[in-house]
């Protein structure tokens, strides 16, 4: 094996342990960084800090000449996937386990594939099957005092999760049609700016800066900060943008497996949280629908007629086999 493959799997390991490590994370990140600094506020700061080193940085490199439409057309993925979609969370967390937030989070590929079959008929029942399971899964996540306000978990906290994830998912979908740079990191420091502008402005008309109070800032909500803007949202978008080059997206979204069971774990070891039985079973139904809806249908081996050919035309042959038998992996 060269280096080069060797450096290469170690490139793509580390990327997928930041997507799978990092992100599962930031949702303990923001219960600290949260606890002394308004949500709002810090879910802004935490985007145009991250955003403008982005776009700074692409300047530099001469890479970052958006044009008017671009920036507009990222201001309206940043407002769905960061203002709504990021802000939502933020304001959950306030009320809801950080372990229960990541799995009803995990619930966006579900989302998606819904929204991608509007206009393509009635989906498959594999897929039928997922959204079904998804439903329930919620349902019994949240239990009925959640939705009927009578104890539980808050009710303002699982409406603000769904919502969120709805945008989250809407933004996807637009994203994927909407006039972005080419640069994915470009396009990322614009979405952040316009997202993070977003949620300051609500911050400010919702008088988050009066009640802020700069000598209550905690070291921990300080250090969970720097973490969120470095990592959660340098470091690991990076490493994604990174994956989704190389590796199918059907593997790039396992993250959507792994982020809550990191999620929970971390919760139940350094904030305390209760891992009820009711979080394991609803957590395991939630996840295999994702993974009905987001894993790829197995392709039918199609046997084709074997031809007569001289040694060269041969070899050329399996060679394009290997190399299209690697890149599938």
């Amino acid at each position: 094996m060269s280096k080069l493959a060797e450096n290469s799997k170690l490139v793509t390991l580390l990327a997928f342990l930041a997507i799978y490590i990092i992100w599962g994370s930031t949702y303990l990140a923001i219960k600290y960084a949260i606890d002394t600094v308004p949500p709002l506020m810090m879910a802004g700061a935490r985007f145009i800090v991250a955003g403008t080193s982005l776009y700074v940085f692409m300047r530099l490199r001469g890479e970052a000449r958006p044009s008017l439409q671009q920036w507009g057309q990222a201001a309206i993925v940043g407002t769905l996937l960061l203002a709504l979609g990021n802000g939502g969370v933020v304001l959950a967390e306030k009320s809801v386990p950080t372990g229960m937030c990541a799995l009803l989070v995990a619930m966006v590929p579900v989302y998606i594939a819904l929204l991608e079959h509007i206009n393509k008929g009635l989906p498959s029942l594999r897929t039928s099957i997922g959204l079904l399971l998804g439903t329930v899964g919620i349902f019994t996540l949240v239990g009925p005092g959640a939705i009927m306000g009578n104890g539980g978990v808050s009710w303002f906290g699982v409406g603000a999760l769904v919502l969120s994830s709805l945008s989250w998912s809407v933004g996807s979908v637009y994203a994927r049609r909407a006039a972005l740079p080419n640069s994915p990191i470009v396009s990322t420091a614009l979405q952040m700016i316009s997202g993070g502008l977003i949620l300051s402005l609500v911050s400010f008309g919702l008088g988050e800066s009066q009640k802020f109070d700069v000598s209550r800032i905690s070291i921990s909500s300080i250090a969970s900060f720097a973490y969120l803007v470095i990592f959660g949202s340098i470091v690991a978008f990076s490493a994604f943008s990174w994956l989704l080059k190389h590796q199918t997206a059907s593997k790039v979204s396992t993250y959507a497996y792994v982020n809550p069971i990191v999620a929970v774990f971390l919760g139940w070891a350094l904030l305390g949280e209760k891992v009820s039985i009711q979080i394991v079973y609803s957590g395991a139904i939630i996840l295999v629908a994702v993974w009905l809806i987001t894993a790829p249908a197995k392709k039918k081996l199609v046997l084709e007629p074997i031809s007569v050919e001289s040694n060269d035309g041969l070899k050329q042959r399996l060679m394009r086999e290997v190399v299209a038998s690697n890149l599938d992996r």
